[in-house]
This record gives structure tokens, C-alpha cells and sequence, in this order.
């Protein structure tokens, strides 16, 4: 076993991090040429007036595509003068929005933020109107009508791009039709003031020492904290440290006085904007002859309907019961034992810190402690030489012509056979005013095969909040910090390796509620000791590796703590679900009326003034989805089963050159199902979710199979 274990770790390819060897894009391009593609790093603008001259200049540009395609002979229209030439002006269009989206998210200035706000509103205002434009449908109508003989990905987005039609109303008698146009410019707007809102909410709440007590040191000395002799400045929207506090403050009152912060950030704002944006919603929903946004929303996801995606969660709510109770009752021993009150109960601020007491006493894992194995670049360094290794890749830093922040890092990679250049990825990986608050990857340029036949690679960014170094010690990663970049960073795979024709196909363009299922199974390999014995070892004794006890320690306290992780995602997706359900048209909409019960009924007792409604991100972008994790992670797991039944486990490179040639590439350029199940070698099941999440499907009415189907 050790020497199979060296075996791996000998045959991973170390990523070259020396200033002295760093290269630029321009010494891949004659290899980005041999292999007839095209790479490209965006041209950044500097100034706010010229993030709005891009936007417009993008803008006129795909008009004037528009008009080529509305302005043809109907008697002579053909797939690339109507079905493709739209996706390729789309996907030019879009190439400009995700700059100033970047932009968005992460400049330092304020003033360039809020012009690529402004830009990204001007931008969804315009897109909205690309599917009335009358002339443009009719002549991809015209060529419909010809009864082509397509196949395979032309014929799929001939099919897909009519749907879209269809779901914008064109079928609607003309003033029905410019109804729901305006109704869609006027969400899409309210969408981007509500995200906006989450980034700019900004909390500072001041503690003393002995009010954080339990906090590790580390915390205190973090930059920033620190605030007078003893004043320690927690702000609560900054995920790490409500986390670190909410995981480890002795103080009940110290936890619930955050909890209450960061659970009505926004809360002035963001309630009525989102009670506006649910009404806009239905409203739309209900004119395109739908019941409720949520059927809209799954018609195009594998679950298809409200109804099927309710059902899911719910039956995964009545599953997880039996061991949700028996978890919150430990839970509350605990709490009891603690503030010697038979009585207690198990709050909303109490999960984290007693689920955290209890790795450390009935399991004897520190989660604290366990940081000193997670040093934010080694942990970056072995993911990568994990990543390159299964799936074939080669990662090169690169020099960046321009840099938003200092420390930003940007690679390109490389198939490691045939040398072929696959796209680049951007690292900006550390919290600071303004920014993006949460962990997600953004496309840049997408994947595409360009009219002149060339296949543009793409180029994608990273965007993370993880704890950042201290004046003594390197950023120190929590292993759910470990898991999220793992996650994040599949997301990134998926849209660099894409092999799809089309843009509307390319990387993570699949169903919403398929698309977090390969980053999910990513997760697992953190959570494996020769996974983990590759890259995690304590920053003060490098030759210190985590020991095998406390691995298995870790995966039976994960194990032990399932439900209540679970029952708190299924609430979120339940809530999620009964805000777009059907709604009267004439009945205003209570966002928090709606969302608490459910939260306290479905999780944990909740403060009646908290509004978690006016923070919850997903609820623009993942409205209506959010089951979609869930769906996802059910996937995922069956997914895992190839590795895990593998000669090499999670090490595998056969199982991981299938998983990028039959997840990754496709994208969505044929049906997701047909993919998964060429990775599997076998029809779907959801048996090892229901493993994985204690479940027992004879006590349940969970389907056994073809539950994400």
C-alpha cells in the first residue's frame, strides 16, 4: 500500500510556481494554433466610461447580426444564417457581460463597480429584447418550417432555441407578448439591484475578548479583528469569520447577537425588492400559461415541474427525519449539559457551535486544530497536482497583463498528452470591502466553435473568501474550506475542457439542476486519507501528515452531523420551492411570512425579526432551483461509485479521463442523462445518496431508482 502510494504521488506533475519560468499566454499560441484553436485573455477595461462604451459597442455590434438574420429571404434561410448566427452573437455579447460582471464583483474601485453594475443592467435590459425580436424568430421559424434533417447538437439547438421562443411569448398575440417583455426587463433589473444589495451589505459587530471566548487565537490576530484595547470587530458578512464564531463562542448570547446580524442583512432593502421580483415572477409565469414560476423554471431541468422537485425534497425531508431527531437530541444533551437547563432547546445560532463540540468530544476531531494541516497554498498546489493527474491536464502560471488586485494569479492549461492548449482559469481567492462575498466560478470568454472553424478555449475566474494570512501564520484553511475549493475549482474544469459546438452548450451551460452534481463529487476526495495524504501536512512540520484515526474520525462525525446538514438544505430548497409556487395574481407577496415557518418548521427554531430571505443569494440566479443541489448531490454520489470501485479510488486517471471526456466535454451539446449514464456504465440510481445521507429507502417513500431522472 505505501508504495502504491508513492507510485501516485511520484507520477503527479508538480505545478511549476518559479517567477524565474513564468511565461506568458503568447508562448501556447503556435500550440493553440497546431491544434486549430484560439486562446484569449480579456482586455480589461481601466476607466467606468469605458466599461459603458464596451457594453454599448457590444451591444450595436450583435444588433447589427440581428438585423443580417431578420432582413433574409425567408425562401432561402438556412441553419447557419438563422440558428447558428444567433448563437453566435449571443455568445459575443456575452463574452462582454461577464467582463463587466467581473468588474463588478471584484474591482477595488467603487465608482468602476457601480459603472459595470450599470453596464450588466444595460446589458439584461438589451437580451431580454433579443427574443422579440419579431423578424429574427421569423426567419429561424421560417427555416424550422423546412423540416430539416438535423442531427445530434445542430438538431438540439434548433429545438432548443424554438422552446425559447416559445417560453418568451412570441406564441402570445402581440400586446400579450410585449407585456411579458416588459415585465422580464423590469425583473431583470430588480435581480441585479438584489444582488447588489447582498454584496454591499456590510456588518461590523464589536466584541470582547471574553465574548469570543472559545475563538483560537488565530482568530484574534487575524488582520482587521482587532479594533482597540479590547474591542475584536467581527463583520458578519464575511462568511469565515460569522462561521469561526458562530463554530466556536462559548456565548449563546455572543452567537444569537451575530446570528441576528448577518440574518437580516439587506433586510431594509432587499424584502420588498424581492417581494417585487416574486410577484414579476408569477406574473410572467402566469402570462406564458404556466401555474407558478417554479413549473417554469423546471420545465427546461431534469425534474421537469414544480410538482416532481417538491416531491423530492419533501420525501428527503419525511426520509432524514428519524435521524435528524436523533441528532438534535444529542445536540440538546449537550446544550443541557452546558447551561445546566433540562429544558434547553437547540436554536438556529446552536448547530454550528454544538455540532463542532461534539467532532471534538464524541470524535476527537478539532476542527480548529485541523487548520494547521490546510496552508491555502499547499492545499491549492496538491489539488492541482490531484486534478492534473486524473484528468490528464497540465496547469502553467502565467504572467497577467493586467491585475485587478496584486496577488492575482492566472494559469493555463494543457492537455499533458498532446501538449494542447485547453483555457485559462484566474485566482482571486481572499475577502476584501466590496467584493463578490461568497465562493464561485465565473465564465469569461465560454467555449465556442467560431465561424471561421477555429474553437475558441475558454478563459474562467475563481472567485473565493477564504481566510487570509496573518502577520505570523499563512492563510489557514478549514477542511470545509478544502471541500468548497475542490468543489469550485471542478466547476472551473468543467468549462475549461469543453468540447462543445455551440456557446449555449459549452461547459457548465447543462441543467440547472445538474450542474453542481460534478463538483459535488469532487467533494469526496477530501475526505480520503491517500487524497489527503498528498497535499495535507502541518505548515510547522511539513513531514506531519493528518493521522488515519482522525480521517475516519472525520468521516464518522460528518456521518453524525448528515442530517442536520441535509435538513438544512432540504429547508432552504422547500422555501425556495414555496415562494414560486402557485401564487394569486391579486395577493401581495410576504417573502418572510412565506420563508420563516419553513425554515423553523423543516430546520431549527428561528428569531421572528430575522429576514434570511434578504441574504439568500441563490434566490437570484438558483430561484426555484435550489432543489437542485439536493437533485445534484444524488447524482453525485452515484457518480463517486465509479471511483470508489476503482483500482486506485479517487486517484483514478481512468475514471477520471471518463469522467472529462463523458461529463466535462459534452456540456449540455447532448442530454445530461445520456452522459451520466455513459459515465456509470449503467442506469442511474439514488441508493448511494441515501447511503451517504442515512437514509434507509425501505422506511421511506424516496424512490429507490431513476429518482433524478
Amino acid at each position: 500500500m505505501k508504495n502504491l502510494c508513492l507510485s501516485i504521488l511520484l507520477s503527479f506533475v508538480v505545478v511549476d510556481l518559479s517567477a524565474a519560468e513564468t511565461k506568458s499566454v503568447d508562448d501556447f499560441r503556435a500550440a493553440a494554433a497546431k491544434a486549430n484553436a484560439v486562446l484569449a485573455i480579456p482586455e480589461w477595461e481601466q476607466k467606468p466610461e469605458a466599461i459603458e462604451a464596451s457594453i454599448k459597442d457590444a451591444i450595436a455590434k450583435a444588433n447589427t447580426a440581428l438585423n443580417q438574420i431578420g432582413a433574409q429571404d425567408l425562401a432561402k434561410v438556412t441553419f447557419k444564417s438563422t440558428v447558428v448566427a444567433l448563437d453566435d452573437l449571443t455568445y459575443e455579447a456575452s463574452n462582454a457581460v461577464n467582463k463587466a460582471t467581473i468588474i463588478k464583483e471584484t474591482n477595488t474601485n467603487a465608482a468602476m463597480r457601480t459603472a459595470a453594475e450599470n453596464a450588466v443592467k444595460a446589458f439584461q435590459d438589451w437580451v431580454v429584447g433579443i427574443d422579440y425580436r419579431e423578424d429574427v424568430y421569423k426567419a429561424i421559424k421560417a427555416f424550422a418550417d423546412t423540416h430539416p434533417k438535423l442531427s445530434g447538437e445542430d438538431e438540439k439547438l434548433l429545438n432548443e432555441t424554438l422552446r425559447d421562443y416559445r417560453r418568451a411569448g412570441l406564441e402570445l398575440p402581440p400586446d400579450q407578448r410585449k407585456e411579458v417583455e416588459q415585465l422580464r426587463k423590469e425583473l431583470s433589473k430588480l435581480g441585479t439591484d438584489f444582488d447588489t444589495n447582498i454584496v454591499s451589505a456590510s456588518a461590523p459587530v464589536i466584541f470582547t475578548k471574553a465574548d469570543l471566548d472559545g475563538l483560537p487565537e488565530s482568530f484574534f490576530v487575524s488582520p482587521g479583528v482587532k479594533t482597540g484595547d479590547d474591542a475584536y470587530t467581527v463583520m458578519a458578512n464575511v462568511t469565515w469569520q460569522y462561521n469561526t464564531v458562530e463554530e466556536n463562542a462559548k456565548s449563546e448570547a455572543t452567537r444569537k447577537q451575530l446570528y441576528l446580524v448577518r440574518e437580516t442583512l439587506a433586510k431594509d432593502k432587499n424584502v420588498s425588492v424581492l417581494n417585487e421580483i416574486l410577484a414579476l415572477r408569477n406574473k410572467i409565469a402566469r402570462r406564458l400559461g404556466y401555474k407558478s414560476w417554479d413549473d417554469f423554471q423546471t420545465e427546461i431541468k431534469m425534474a421537469k415541474n414544480g410538482a416532481n422537485a417538491e416531491k423530492y425534497i419533501n420525501d428527503l425531508i419525511a426520509g432524514i427525519q428519524p435521524k435528524f431527531a436523533s441528532e438534535v437530541a444529542e445536540l440538546q444533551k449537550m446544550k443541557a449539559a452546558d447551561t445546566h437547563d433540562p429544558a434547553a432547546k437547540i436554536d438556529i445560532w446552536d448547530w454550528r457551535y454544538y455540532g463542532n463540540q461534539l467532532k471534538k468530544q464524541k470524535y476527537a476531531v478539532d476542527t480548529e486544530a485541523l487548520r494547521a494541516y490546510f496552508p491555502f497554498q499547499k492545499v491549492l498546489e496538491g489539488m492541482f497536482n490531484i486534478y492534473q493527474s486524473i484528468f490528464g491536464l497540465k496547469f502553467k502560471q502565467i504572467t497577467a497583463p493586467y491585475k485587478w488586485i496584486d496577488d492575482l494569479q492566472l494559469y493555463l492549461v494543457t492537455d499533458s498528452t498532446s501538449g494542447e492548449p485547453l483555457g485559462m482559469f484566474y485566482l482571486d481567492m481572499f475577502p476584501r470591502e466590496g467584493k463578490f462575498n461568497h465562493f464561485a466560478e465565473f465564465e469569461i470568454i465560454g467555449g465556442k466553435l467560431l465561424p471561421d472553424g477555429k474553437y475558441q478555449r475558454p478563459t474562467v475566474a475563481l472567485l473565493c473568501n477564504f481566510p487570509p494570512a496573518s502577520a505570523d501564520k499563512p492563510s489557514l484553511m478549514t477542511h470545509t474550506d478544502v471541500e468548497t475549493l475542490f468543489h469550485e475549482f471542478g466547476h472551473a474544469l468543467h468549462s475549461i475542457t469543453t468540447r462543445a459546438k455551440y456557446g449555449r452548450f459549452a461547459g457548465t451551460h447543462v441543467p440547472g439542476d445538474f450542474v453542481e452534481a460534478p463538483s459535488q463529487m469532487l467533494q469526496n476526495w477530501v475526505w480520503d486519507k491517500k487524497v489527503l495524504d498528498t497535499f495535507a501536512a502541518d505548515y510547522r512540520d511539513p513531514s506531519k501528515k493528518i493521522p488515519a484515526d482522525i480521517v475516519q474520525k472525520m468521516n464518522d462525525a460528518k456521518k453524525a452531523t448528515a442530517g442536520v446538514f441535509y435538513r438544512r438544505q432540504f429547508a432552504f430548497a422547500s422555501l425556495d420551492l414555496a415562494l414560486h409556487e402557485r401564487h394569486a395574481e391579486d395577493d401581495p407577496y410576504n417573502c418572510v411570512a412565506i420563508s420563516n415557518p419553513i425554515l423553523e418548521k423543516v430546520f431549527l427554531p428561528i428569531d421572528p425579526s430575522t429576514t434570511f430571505v434578504s441574504y439568500f443569494g441563490h434566490l437570484n440566479g438558483y430561484d426555484a432551483g435550489y432543489y437542485g443541489y439536493a437533485w445534484a448531490d444524488a447524482i453525485a454520489a452515484d457518480m463517486a461509485t465509479v471511483f470508489e470501485k476503482a483500482k486506485d479510488g479517487y486517484l483514478d486517471k481512468q475514471g477520471g479521463l471518463k469522467l472529462r471526456h463523458e461529463i466535462y466535454e459534452p456540456g449540455d451539446s447532448r442530454d445530461v442523462t445520456v452522459s451520466i449514464e455513459k459515465f456509470l456504465g449503467r442506469k442511474q440510481s439514488i441508493q448511494p445518496f441515501l447511503k451517504k445521507i442515512g437514509i434507509n429507502d425501505k422506511d421511506t417513500s424516496v424512490p429507490s431508482s431513476s429518482a433524478t431522472r
